[in-house]
């Protein structure tokens, strides 16, 4: 573009210029050269009474027509009223809130907490309590927000975490939602979220959900805290009664009463160490493999074998299993009526989320509980079953271990997921 009427400089001029000074363009602008010889370009202007000078740039990465472009667009600015230093740098701040808000989105509320973890970890006395964090985010919260932006999260997504747990498993819930707290608030600190904490209890979620007081005496099936259980299948070996051996395996195998007093002999592969439950036997209608540890291949090697029965656990009446009652009435018989045989399910879950790096997924399949997304669970053809082993070997570890060497997790295998 052609010199303007007004202005002073040459394109020649300005690339020879070389002594230190300050040459004026006309109009405001003008080229400073320091003693270094670095030449810039600068506006001078006044508003409101006010004098002020804007830096447009460095020359040559800012030519004489750039400088004098930009000069114009800050004069239109000044006749409008609004000061071009104001409006440039609270551009650049838009722009820079900009790049944070969409960097934050890239970063997920299970690597916040991850950040969480490995920062409070030093600080923890027990070293114990990094991997309960850990497990218990993984196997409640994870499936839900893992991979939302701490930003995104809202009330609805805590609630979807907590509800399914919050009555059967009030302990557990409030351990959860705490952890959800605290992990949100380090985000909000980190400038990844704002506003209310979703997961705060005072004043927000104690409208949404009862008390916990409220809802600990709602016990679906009564649960032994797994860091009793040691001990409890103490008791239980010492006792000979086919009964009693129904209920180790029910423990052992973490299965349904239903399953394991329907098992024969049939089902079971000693060799390969595989229980093989038919699809008609379980609740899902979908067979069902039972990797067998060291514990219960001893356990059921120990057992006698009747012609005319093939279940495991024979009852009274020719060619039938013991009857649904028995481990019931096995409780009675050691005074545990505070407990039931289906809540030792609930027990290996809390202990396998809590105590151990074995995968959701792998816990829930141990379980033959169902996926619960149909579109996960039409691409997950396997049954995880060698996964499954190590984390069945890894219980089997725990919970026949004598109490007095205080075994937490189980000897776990190196790779269990």
């Amino acid at each position: 573009m052609a010199d303007r009427t007004g202005y002073k400089l040459k394109s020649k001029q300005v690339e020879n210029l070389a002594k230190p000074g300050t040459y004026e363009d006309g109009n405001g602008l003008r080229l400073v050269i320091s003693k270094t010889g670095r030449k810039s370009w600068v506006f001078r202007y006044q508003l409101n009474g006010k004098r002020r000078e804007m830096g447009l740039g460095k020359y040559p990465a800012r030519s004489l027509e750039n400088a004098r472009n930009d000069a114009e667009d800050a004069r239109r600015q000044i006749s409008a009223g609004i000061d071009p230093i104001d409006a440039a740098n609270a551009e650049r701040a838009a722009k820079e809130a900009a790049a944070i808000t969409e960097a934050a989105k890239k970063i997920t509320f299970d690597s916040v907490a991850a950040d969480y973890i490995a920062a409070h970890r030093p600080g923890w006395k027990n070293a114990k309590h990094a991997q309960q964090w850990k497990n218990t985010l993984n196997t409640y919260a994870s499936p839900f927000i893992g991979k939302l932006s701490p930003g995104d999260i809202t009330t609805e997504h805590v609630l979807k975490v907590l509800q399914p747990i919050w009555t059967g498993k009030p302990e557990t819930a409030s351990r959860v939602r705490n952890r959800i707290e605290l992990v949100l608030d380090a985000a909000k600190a980190r400038r990844l979220r704002e506003g209310e904490n979703p997961a705060r209890w005072r004043g927000h979620l104690d409208k949404l959900l009862p008390k916990r007081e409220k809802v600990q005496a709602v016990k679906h099936h009564a649960a032994l805290p797994w860091s009793e259980l040691p001990s409890f299948m103490v008791k239980l070996k010492k006792l000979d009664k086919v009964t009693f051996k129904a209920m180790q395996m029910t423990i052992l195998t973490a299965c349904r009463t239903s399953e394991v007093l329907g098992a024969t002999w049939g089902e079971v592969d000693l060799e390969a160490r595989v229980w093989t439950v038919p699809a008609e036997r379980m609740k899902m209608r979908k067979e069902h493999r039972v990797p067998l540890s060291d514990a219960l291949v001893e356990l059921l090697e120990q057992l006698p074998r009747y012609d005319d029965n093939q279940h495991l656990f024979p009852g009274m009446r020719s060619g039938k299993p013991l009857s649904n009652m028995a481990m019931l009435m096995g409780l009675r018989h050691i005074k545990r009526t505070d407990l039931t045989m289906h809540g030792f399910r609930s027990t290996f879950r809390d202990w396998a989320g809590e105590c151990t790096p074995h995968p959701r997924d792998v816990c829930e399949q141990a379980l033959a509980h169902s996926l619960g997304n149909a579109v996960e669970a039409a691409y997950r053809r396997g049954d995880l079953f060698e996964k499954r082993r190590a984390l069945m070997d890894d219980w089997a570890h725990y919970i026949t271990t004598a109490p007095t060497e205080k075994v937490i997790q189980g000897n776990f295998s190196k790779n269990p997921g």
